[in-house]
């Protein structure tokens, strides 16, 4: 049998080498639950609480739990009766899985999905475009999984993932992974305001055609919305019935669009599906694109999803990820594979500008976008809402208490009056965010997710299994670099063209 010392998973990497001959192994079984577990703790650091029979600990000591099979550490649901890693204003732990699920798949399609025909298929062609979304799906789903498998570790429910990194790292790694995720979700919603403002705007064209709702307009309209929507919605959990709603939107537009997509690809000659551009150009393009495809299917901020979950979290997450991965992505290939085949290299970023057919038809589609950016953007702004609520808010009253909603109106409105403003001045910020994704999303998604599992595990993993994640960190932070370099060529490029609050 295994020493005792490889059942202990340090806080630290080193503490377990220097305490493991001072800690107490400790048998448990209870009525309950006959499933055996290990507890590694100093003696004072525990107390059992004889009338419930439950384990409790002191919230000033770390007590190291752990499944006393070493396998499942990390990655099962031993252990879901857990003390939350820091505190928080927001509900965890009441939504079932299908509601997560639905969180993640109005992620994967939200209105981005009406550029991806344009911003991957066009640069990677079909034969690099349909490889590639079947490859980020898997590298998505694996990555994720293990993220999600994390959640557990050292016996507390991180439910962040800065909370994550700083509970293997330290509080260094703590501040970088928050201004990493900050920057990265900030980004992500100044994009949501700028696709809300090109749908009212598009809109707006097909019953006016006097032009005089530029797109700056459109945009300032659209962030104060999706402020209103902030307002009355406290945190993630309370989105509910308003999923159900995303998804009537997601399906409308993405329906419209494919239907009159399929109008046009028959009834026009064959299309042009070459790649543009010439050599050196192409290089980047592509690059830009395979950044693309990651920011397709990822959202960034899994364990904060994962700590709405019910237990048991690691399970029921893991249900979510295989249903965001598998009929949560069916429309997402439609609408990508239609539009490509429709118009070839011609197709816009915005497909919705490419669809010819009854103005009812694309007039509902664009509202359906529009409404549905305003849910999708509540979800990637829902980790710095937890944060000014924990942070800054009163512990006082209900979530809808006057002082409550007045908090959340100041609050939430200046920082989507921030998001707002920026949308407004740099609506080409396409460039930006292959920027901020390639510094942030690729290294959260991939390479800390990779080596986070690495250290957490590295005493159980065999040397080809830490062969096979060293890979992927290595190949995510080349290809992060590189995607950055690319970025940088687009924002050079772009702009000599566009000024700011340019009307594009």
């Amino acid at each position: 049998s295994p020493p005792f010392s490889s059942f202990i998973v340090p806080s630290r990497p080193f503490l377990g080498h220097l305490l493991a001959p001072l800690l107490l192994y400790i048998y448990i079984s209870t009525k309950r639950n006959q499933t055996h577990r290990s507890i590694a703790c100093l003696p004072s650091s525990i107390y059992i609480d004889r009338r419930s029979k439950k384990m409790a600990m002191p919230p000033a000591e770390k007590v190291i739990v752990v499944d006393a099979n070493p396998s499942k550490n990390g990655h099962g649901d031993k252990l879901d009766d857990l003390p939350v890693a820091d505190e928080t204003s927001h509900q965890i732990g009441v939504d079932p899985w299908y509601q997560v699920a639905f969180v993640l798949t109005t992620g994967v399609n939200s209105a981005y999905v009406l550029g991806y025909s344009g911003s991957l298929m066009v640069p990677l062609g079909w034969v690099g475009g349909t490889v590639g979304l079947l490859l980020a799906a898997a590298v998505s789903m694996y990555a994720n999984t293990l993220l999600g498998r994390l959640h557990l570790l050292g016996g507390k429910r991180h439910i962040r993932y800065r909370d994550l990194a700083g509970h293997i790292y330290g509080p260094n790694m703590y501040k970088i992974t928050w201004a990493m995720q900050y920057v990265n979700l900030f980004m992500i919603n100044t994009g949501f305001i700028i696709i809300a403002g090109q749908a009212l705007k598009a809109l707006y064209l097909l019953v006016s055609a006097d032009g005089a709702m530029k797109l700056p307009y459109c945009i300032a309209v659209s962030g104060f919305v999706c402020a209103l929507f902030a307002f009355g919605i406290p945190y993630l959990s309370a989105l509910r019935i308003w999923l159900g709603f995303s998804t009537i939107f997601s399906l409308t537009y993405i329906f419209a669009a494919c239907v009159l997509s399929l109008k046009d690809g028959f009834r026009t000659p064959p299309r042009d599906y070459s790649i543009q551009g010439d050599p050196s150009s192409r290089v980047f393009t592509t690059i830009g694109a395979a950044a693309s495809l990651v920011f397709a299917y990822n959202t960034g901020m899994l364990p904060e999803i994962q700590a709405t979950v019910q237990a048991p979290v690691v399970k029921n997450i893991e249900k979510a990820l295989w249903f965001q991965f598998t009929a949560g992505s069916v429309p997402l290939y439609a609408i990508i594979v239609i539009g490509y085949w429709a118009y070839g290299n011609q197709t816009t970023t915005y497909l919705l500008n490419n669809v010819t057919g009854p103005v009812w038809i694309k007039a509902v589609a664009n509202l359906a976008a529009f409404l549905q950016t305003v849910i999708a953007l509540h979800i990637f702004a829902s980790p710095m809402y937890e944060y000014l609520d924990t942070r800054f808010g009163s512990k006082v009253g209900g979530p809808f208490a006057m002082h409550n909603v007045i908090f959340r109106v100041g609050v939430r409105g200046g920082y989507l009056a921030v998001n707002t403003l920026m949308a407004a001045a740099l609506p080409f910020l396409g460039d930006f965010m292959s920027l901020t994704g390639a510094l942030s999303t690729f290294p959260l998604t991939f390479v800390l997710a990779n080596h986070m599992y690495l250290v957490a595990n590295r005493q159980r993993l065999s040397s080809l299994q830490k062969s096979w994640h060293w890979l992927n960190i290595v190949f995510f932070t080349v290809l992060s670099i590189t995607a950055a370099i690319a970025a940088l060529r687009l924002i050079a490029r772009d702009s000599k063209t566009y000024h700011i609050f340019a009307d594009v």
